[in-house]
């Protein structure tokens, strides 16, 4: 009886780590809607440490507060980063233009 426990038991391990590896698997992203001041609308993705903008990819250089700060090549100081995202109101500063975006 105890050994037919133990490889229930050793079964069940190999079934909940194989279904919680599939759920890892899962891409989780949000696409935004944006406005520039000239009122034309741009698409933006966040998924995993990337944003996809105007057709660049660009990485996540870390986060100060609230802001998170996206670049193609990283600079030393991540304040300098091409593109400034504060997700709380939406606000995204792109080469120095502010966007407004909304989540979709």
């Amino acid at each position: 009886m105890l050994h037919k426990a133990k490889g229930f038991g050793a079964a069940l391990v190999v079934l909940l780590s194989t279904l919680g590896l599939g759920a890892c698997d899962r891409d989780t992203y949000t696409s935004w809607n944006c406005t520039n001041p000239q009122g034309e609308k741009i698409a933006m993705v966040l998924k995993k440490a990337k944003m996809q903008f105007q057709n660049q990819q660009l990485d996540y250089c870390g986060s100060l507060g609230p802001l998170s700060y996206f670049d193609s090549q990283c600079p030393a100081q991540i304040q300098d980063s091409s593109k400034i995202f504060d997700a709380t109101n939406g606000q995204l500063l792109s080469n120095g233009i502010r966007l407004t975006c909304d989540a979709l």
